[in-house]
């Protein structure tokens, strides 16, 4: 008969909730990932499949039970470490959809709200539609194999282990949201700048000649402009993501490295 001790069970229990913990916060927190379209049971399957996979190849872990103090710890940190990795990948994200709010809002689109599975809660339907394509550049790229393969590299660049993670790392993740003003409100720069010509010329017109109604010509003259604006700077959306897409995985590489 087979037996096993206390100690066996718990190295092996150990071994697999701690990286599994890891890839469960990335799930909760990275994009595509955490998409409520996915259904719960299959985010935690591929993640219990994947800790299975890299089990065995991961660096030794520390002789701790998960239930001491220090093993808890330690699964805090996992998630720590999980949900930083997502959340720099998710500001990127964050940043568009600020940018197709503000154009959304100065094309008089603020009041067509959607509900949105990504944050529980209404967007615009000019945000929505850019998340969307935001979301199958970040897939025609492999960008969620890019984040897989970061996250697996941080097991051996920050090894799962009793020593606490370092904080330069989390200062990187708020460093890196200030991306959320810069990067959005470059997108969105060209449709408001045409907007606010519009708007001005409006003014103007409204000055010269009060009897032509500007408030019935001004609603619909925005609604075009804008849409004209979107389809010409839809060309340069596909570079522009890409190039976004890149400095968040160089980020990713920084926060690694400044938990480790």
């Amino acid at each position: 008969m087979i037996t096993f001790t206390y100690a066996q069970l718990m190295a092996w229990l150990a071994a697999f909730i701690w990286p599994a913990t890891r890839l469960l916060a990335l799930f909760a927190t990275a994009p595509f990932f955490n998409h409520a379209s996915i259904p719960v049971m299959v985010k935690v399957g591929i993640s219990l499949l994947i800790t299975i996979i890299i089990a065995p190849s991961l660096p030794a872990l520390p002789a701790i039970g998960v239930t001491t103090p220090i093993g808890l710890l330690i699964l805090a940190e996992q998630i720590l470490i999980g949900a930083a990795i997502g959340f720099t990948i998710q500001i990127v994200f964050t940043a568009i959809e600020a940018a197709a709010d503000m154009a959304g809002l100065q094309m008089g689109l603020g009041f067509a709200q959607l509900l949105t599975g990504s944050t529980d809660g209404s967007t615009d339907v000019l945000s929505r539609l850019m998340n969307l394509v935001s979301i199958l550049a970040f897939l025609s790229i492999d960008g969620h194999l890019q984040v897989l393969g970061t996250l697996l590299d941080s097991f051996y660049r920050i090894p799962i282990s009793a020593t606490p993670i370092a904080a330069l790392g989390l200062h990187t993740v708020a460093a890196w949201g200030e991306t959320i003003f810069s990067a959005g409100l470059l997108l969105s720069l060209p449709v408001i700048i045409a907007l606010l010509i519009v708007n001005l010329s409006l003014g103007v017109l409204n000055r010269a000649a009060p009897q032509i109604g500007v408030f019935q010509v001004g609603f619909p003259l925005t609604l075009s402009v804008g849409l004209l604006m979107l389809q010409w700077m839809t060309p340069n959306l596909m570079p522009f993501f890409a190039r976004l897409f890149s400095a968040a995985m160089d980020a990713v590489v920084r926060v690694v490295g400044g938990l480790g």
